[in-house]
């Protein structure tokens, strides 16, 4: 590229919205998957993140419908407002949602429940056996580098090996914005168009497009216990116990995830405005504050990483 046309791309970026330059971004990257992958796919919790990652996908193909499937992996755990929301979604857009079941494989005996009762572990396997059934080449997360260390470290195109394993030495560069989704039979690549986001940008976003959300993002009375320093809510996966405490608190949801470890924090944001204001006064990641499985150890999310999860 010439050095006038390097000085073109500079004047158009800095005529842009800092949300603007974001969503520019995202876009390109979500345009360039279907221009290169037979068959992608994104993964969709009904979490913010997933959602906005839909949100602008729905924006890079309109008026023509989204070409891609939604993935789900389903812990049987899950807050059912995500889930309302979710279906809802689907059924708003027309979409066609795969559901990898945990537990399906508990049932069937692939998987065996944890005594903690947290099924976010649990995940890869659905996950990577649910990639290499449907023969997904391309699978969108909605990760950010914001969140967490091993986020950090990933491209926007991360290579997987045929067992769904993320290799540190087989990433490529990724200069000027040129991605390179090569990949032999039976590989695929994780696409993450947010990389580049912060949860304030997500929220910021959310705002400015008048994205609708799941309620428990927002402040909300709601039944918790107290337990690693987290405040969770009761459910089947086996919490509280007799020497747990349940309060009716304030409390709303940073993220969301398996109910067993995602934390709600206090507060009485009720409106969006509060919420980024909020967020705007924190140090601490959404998931550094309110996701135990993050917690247990020091390399948690590198290891899921690894074993093809994340």
């Amino acid at each position: 590229m010439s050095s006038r046309s390097l000085d073109i791309v500079a004047d158009h970026r800095s005529a842009l919205g800092h949300l603007d330059v974001l969503e520019s971004e995202a876009v390109h990257i979500i345009r360039e998957v279907a221009g290169e992958f037979a068959r992608p796919v994104i993964l969709f919790s009904g979490g913010k993140d997933s959602i906005v990652m839909l949100h602008l996908a729905l924006k890079a193909f309109a008026p023509a419908p989204v070409p891609f499937a939604l993935l789900h992996v389903d812990t049987g755990h899950n807050f059912p407002e995500v889930i309302e929301y979710r279906d809802r979604v689907v059924a708003e857009h027309g979409l066609l949602l795969h559901v990898a079941s945990v537990q399906e494989y508990i049932d069937r005996g692939a998987l065996k429940e944890r005594p903690d009762g947290t099924r976010n572990p649990l995940q890869t396997v659905p996950l990577t056996e649910t990639i290499r059934q449907e023969k997904f080449d391309a699978v969108f997360g909605g990760g950010r580098r914001d969140e967490e260390k091993a986020r950090a470290k990933e491209r926007v195109f991360s290579l997987r090996d045929e067992f769904s394993q993320w290799d540190p030495r087989r990433q490529r560069p990724e200069l000027w914005r040129l991605y390179n989704g090569r990949h032999a039979p039976g590989e695929h690549v994780r696409v993450f168009p947010l990389s580049n986001w912060t949860e304030l940008d997500v929220w910021q976003y959310i705002a400015r497009e008048g994205i609708e959300l799941p309620s428990i993002y927002y402040a909300h009375r709601r039944p918790v216990f107290r337990r690693g320093g987290m405040w969770l809510t009761a459910g089947a996966w086996g919490g509280p116990t007799a020497d747990e405490q349940v309060e009716d608190r304030l409390v709303r949801y940073r993220t969301v995830g398996d109910m067993s470890c995602t934390g709600a924090v206090d507060s009485d944001a009720t409106t969006i405005g509060k919420v980024i204001s909020e967020i705007a006064a924190s140090r601490l990641t959404e998931r550094g504050a309110t996701r135990a499985d993050d917690k247990m150890s020091e390399a948690a999310m590198e290891d899921r990483k690894r074993e093809g999860y994340f």
